[in-house]
């Protein structure tokens, strides 16, 4: 996923972030000084794998891999520090207070509390993203302007105040409605938001980015997309092809399907079409269309709805017992553990926990992406079989295009892989597609008959 989509989506699911899931994040890379990237040049890459890089470019991707994985431990654990720090030096106590004596009705004094959180949460990550920012730049993946990209951390700001801060007075007021069983209030309430961030994920991102219409710039891409839809049976008709401008702020390759239902739509980035042959566009959508076709969507929904049922569970009896244990030295007020929570500063202990929780937790959910991507990767290979000339080399040659645009490293960490990957690596992607051939000697696919 990309970075303009991650963000877009911590948006849209801003009751991911209200009930603290997910933690924040630095950019796609944080910058080394522009020497790291004339460190030694390793020895050339195994001739056997599929994806490889110009010894240059592997220097870089290398370096920049270390610079990535550290910036997204880095940032993960600075997200907990922050929230307990807030905790620890009474300065949710504090803004909470404040809160009061500033408004006498209750759910404005929530409106002000967690508007001011918000901005203390996105004040406090903003060293790394900027740092992140500009670690791209000097690898040359990210083109934006430090104007438009400070313009697009205030657009996030003002989303996440919009969205964000209702949704956590909503949550906090289902904790002090229901203090012995909010948790599953809470779990009811995450489900159908998680629904709805989808729908209107695509409806988001024009503020972000600049959209037209691809059958106005691409008419020959678009009839063959037309192709790949109607064998893939997505539905989705060139009203709801769009190109996207990302080339304003990017040299990065990428084309997806996002919305759910009416919101349903293609997007292809303006550095993907025209810059690598049509037939791995064609393999790229066919991809992204698998996860829909596959049902991964509902999938990944039915089993976070599992999976948040005993995480809400577990992470409202270590929220009580943090309580209980702190309550008096934070100034949680309110008498028990449970009860405590119920406080805006006691309810930023829950956040603490659910983060803490999700930190854990991301290996797990990493396993399952990078399950569904790969099946994607089958469908999405099947799916082009028939209407691409050799779909094999068409896959490899997509993922070695993509790869060198994102300066992916051919040879990551297995424990890295383990636990920050949501996608398998490009390596393994691309030593996949080309020995994947189930129509060899009259076979068929795991998805598609012929």
């Amino acid at each position: 996923m990309t970075l303009t989509r991650r963000r877009l989506l911590g948006f849209c699911l801003a009751v991911l972030f209200a009930i603290a899931i997910s933690h924040p994040c630095g950019g796609q890379a944080a910058a080394p000084q522009p020497a790291l990237a004339q460190a030694a040049v390793p020895a050339p890459a195994n001739p056997q794998q599929a994806y490889t890089l110009p010894p240059d470019k592997l220097a870089k991707a290398i370096a920049l891999s270390r610079i990535r994985n550290i910036l997204s431990i880095a940032g993960s654990i600075w997200g907990l520090a922050v929230l307990w720090l807030l905790l620890a030096t009474r300065a949710a106590a504090g803004l909470e207070g404040w809160a009061g004596r500033v408004f006498r009705r209750r759910w404005l004094q929530g409106l002000l509390f967690f508007a001011v959180f918000l901005v203390i949460i996105t004040l406090a990550s903003l060293p790394l993203d900027w740092f992140g920012q500009h670690v791209s730049r000097a690898y040359g993946i990210s083109v934006q302007s430090w104007g438009g990209w400070f313009g697009d951390q205030a657009k996030a700001l003002g989303l996440s105040l919009l969205i964000g801060a209702p949704v956590l007075l909503l949550f906090n007021w289902i904790v002090r409605r229901w203090p012995r069983r909010y948790w599953l209030g809470a779990w009811v309430v995450t489900l159908p938001l998680l629904v709805l961030s989808i729908f209107v994920g695509p409806l988001l991102e024009p503020i972000f980015n600049k959209f037209e219409p691809l059958e106005k710039t691409n008419p020959a891409l678009v009839q063959q997309l037309e192709k790949v839809a109607a064998r893939t049976g997505t539905n989705i008709p060139p009203s709801r092809m769009f190109l996207m401008k990302a080339s304003l702020k990017t040299n990065g390759l990428n084309a997806y399907v996002s919305g759910i239902g009416s919101t349903k739509r293609i997007v292809v980035w303006d550095t993907t079409a025209g810059r690598i042959p049509d037939d791995e566009v064609l393999f790229v959508f066919a991809h992204e269309s698998g996860h829909y076709v596959l049902n991964h969507i509902p999938k990944m929904l039915a089993i976070a709805a599992l999976g948040l049922f005993f995480v809400y569970w577990a992470c409202a009896g270590f929220a009580a017992w943090l309580a209980r244990r702190f309550g008096t030295r934070w100034r949680l007020g309110g008498g028990d553990g449970a009860s405590a929570l119920s406080s805006r500063a006691g309810f930023v202990v829950l956040l603490f926990a659910i983060s803490l929780a999700g930190f854990l937790l991301e290996p797990a959910s990493n396993a399952m992406s990078r399950h569904f991507e790969h099946q994607a990767d089958v469908y999405g290979q099947e799916a082009i079989h028939g209407i691409v000339p050799d779909p094999q080399k068409t896959a490899v040659a997509a993922f070695n295009k993509l790869g060198e645009a994102w300066l992916e490293d051919p040879n990551p960490s297995p424990f890295i892989e383990f636990w920050l990957f949501s996608h398998p690596s490009v390596q393994q992607r691309a030593n996949f597609a080309e020995h994947y051939d189930p129509w060899a000697n009259g076979g068929h696919g795991e998805f598609f008959d012929k």
